[in-house]
């Protein structure tokens, strides 16, 4: 079974392949802050120090952005550990910026109707 190390809080925890983040967290007490769960508040932001874990989501896009993806940055609600150690990190300072960003909404296109 792959290890969850939470650097910020200093547990470590050994979590089934295909887990998420967040869910371990509550869980196991990991102390990943939270909110909505569903990838709207931005709250769980963390870093994925080590390891790799599974594709971006449509919701981190449109919450994150191009910017705090290329620094490493995932939602816990929305990451899944894949089958290696992963360590994350997160911070106050990170979690207050991510979550004052509004959604970014796809361009709808507009069609007439005769």
């Amino acid at each position: 079974m792959p290890k969850l190390n939470f650097a910020t809080s200093g547990k470590v925890l050994e979590v089934p392949e295909n887990s998420n983040i967040l869910r371990m967290s509550l869980r196991f007490d990991g102390e990943l802050p939270n909110r909505c769960g569903g990838g709207v508040c931005g709250s769980c932001v963390c870093k994925i120090e080590e390891g790799t874990v599974d594709h971006i989501k449509v919701q981190e896009r449109r919450k994150l952005g191009e910017e705090w993806l290329s620094k490493g940055f995932r939602l816990g609600c929305q990451a899944f550990i894949t089958d290696e150690d992963v360590t994350i990190s997160w911070n106050e300072e990170v979690t207050d910026e991510v979550k004052k960003r509004k959604l970014d909404h796809p361009k709808k296109k507009v069609t007439s109707t005769p």
